[in-house]
C-alpha cells in the first residue's frame, strides 16, 4: 500500500514539475503571454492565449514551458496547442512593432512649428519675392512632401492659418512701399508688385494642392487661389485704386507715357481682382477687356469715324509714322464716309 501510494504520488507530480522552472517560476499560459507582451499588455497576452486553448476538448490543462529559442512546447498531447499559442503572440508583437514604428512617424505640434512650417516659409518668402526670370534654389519636391505630411498629420488649419498670415504680412509690407512712390513711379511699381504676387501664386498653389484639396475645399468650401487672390485685393488693390486709377487715365491721354504691355497688365490685372471696378473707367478697360462697352450701333458711326482720326493725329504729332505711303497719291487723306463706302458697296453687288 506505501509503495502504490508513492507511485502515485510520483506519477501525478511529472507534469506539475514541467509547469515551474527551477526558481518556482509558473510558466502557465498566462504566465508566459504575460512575460513576452509586458507588464501593460498581460490582459492583451491572457486573451489571445486563452482563444488560442479554446480549443481542445475539455480536460487537465496541460501547461507550456518555454524552450531556448523561445518557441513555447507543452506537455503531450498539449504540444500543438502551445505551438499555436506561439503563433498568436508573435503576430500580437508583430502589430505591437508596427504601431511603434507608426507612432514613431508621428508629427507634434511642435515638430510642425520647430522643423515642417519653417521650411514652408523660407520657401513661400524666396517665391513672393523673386523677380520674373530669376532661378530659385529651392527643392519644390522637398516643399510639397512637407505639406502632404503635415495634411496627414492633422495640421491643415494650422498651416492654412500660418500661410494666410504669412502672405498677409508681405501684402502689407507691399502697400506701404507703393505709398512712398512719387506719382512718376507709381504706375510701374504697381505693375511689377501685381505681376510678381501673380506669378508667386503659379507657385504656391499647386505647392500647397493637397492642403487645398482635403481641407479648404472639403471644410471651408472655398479655393486657395481665391483666398490669395483675395489678399492682395483687400491689403493692396483696394488701397491704391483711387490713387492709381487717375494716373491711368492721365496717361491713356498722353500716348506712350507708360508702355502698351504696363497699361494692359494693370487694366486686365484690375479687372481680375473686382471686376466691379470697369464702371469707374469704361472706356479705359473697354481698349483692353471685351465686351466691356455696350454693342456699336449704326447712327454712332461717324462719332467713331471722329474718333479714330483723333487718335491718328496724336500718334503723328508724337513721331509716329504711317508707314509706307508711296502707293497713295500726294495729300490723300485716310477719312471715313460712310456714304461712299455704302455706294461703293452697293457697286459691287
Amino acid at each position: 500500500m506505501e509503495e502504490e501510494s508513492m507511485e502515485e504520488e510520483g506519477g501525478g507530480g511529472g507534469c506539475e514539475a514541467m509547469m515551474d522552472d527551477q526558481n518556482h517560476n509558473n510558466w502557465g499560459a498566462g504566465g508566459y503571454g504575460r512575460h513576452l507582451l509586458g507588464p501593460a499588455a498581460a490582459p492583451l497576452g491572457d486573451r489571445l492565449l486563452r482563444g488560442a486553448a479554446a480549443g481542445p476538448p475539455a480536460g487537465p490543462e496541460l501547461p507550456a514551458v518555454p524552450e531556448a529559442n523561445g518557441v513555447l512546447r507543452g506537455c503531450e498531447p498539449g504540444g500543438a496547442t502551445g505551438k499555436e499559442g506561439a503563433g498568436t503572440i508573435a503576430a500580437a508583437i508583430n502589430i505591437n512593432a508596427s504601431t511603434s514604428k507608426f507612432l514613431m512617424n508621428v508629427i507634434t505640434i511642435e515638430d510642425y512649428k520647430s522643423t515642417y512650417w519653417p521650411k514652408l516659409d523660407s520657401a513661400i518668402d524666396q517665391l513672393l519675392t523673386q523677380s520674373p526670370g530669376d532661378y530659385i534654389p529651392i527643392s519644390y519636391e522637398q516643399i510639397y512632401s512637407c505639406v502632404y505630411k503635415c495634411v496627414c498629420q492633422q495640421h491643415s488649419e494650422q498651416m492654412y492659418s500660418d500661410l494666410i498670415k504669412k502672405i498677409t504680412n508681405h501684402l502689407e509690407r507691399v502697400s506701404k512701399e507703393l505709398q512712398a512712390s512719387p506719382p512718376d513711379l507709381y504706375i510701374e511699381r504697381f505693375n511689377v508688385a501685381l505681376g510678381q504676387y501673380m506669378g508667386a501664386l503659379q507657385s504656391i498653389v499647386p505647392l500647397f494642392i493637397y492642403m487645398n484639396k482635403f481641407y479648404i475645399e472639403t471644410k471651408l468650401n472655398r479655393d486657395l487661389k481665391d483666398d490669395l487672390i483675395k489678399l492682395f485685393t483687400e491689403h493692396v488693390a483696394e488701397k491704391h485704386i483711387y490713387n492709381l486709377m487717375p494716373l491711368l487715365l492721365e496717361a491713356q491721354s498722353t500716348p506712350f507715357q507708360i508702355t502698351p504691355s504696363t497699361m494692359a497688365n494693370i487694366v486686365k490685372g484690375l479687372y481680375t481682382l473686382r471686376p466691379e471696378w470697369v464702371q469707374m473707367a469704361p472706356a479705359l478697360f473697354s481698349k483692353f477687356i471685351p465686351n466691356i462697352l455696350p454693342p456699336a450701333v449704326e447712327s454712332e458711326l461717324q462719332e467713331y469715324a471722329a474718333q479714330d482720326q483723333k487718335l491718328q493725329r496724336e500718334l503723328m504729332q508724337n513721331g509716329f509714322t504711317r508707314g509706307d505711303q508711296s502707293r497713295k497719291r500726294a495729300g490723300e487723306e485716310l477719312t471715313y464716309n460712310g456714304s461712299s463706302a455704302c455706294a461703293s458697296s452697293r457697286g459691287y453687288r
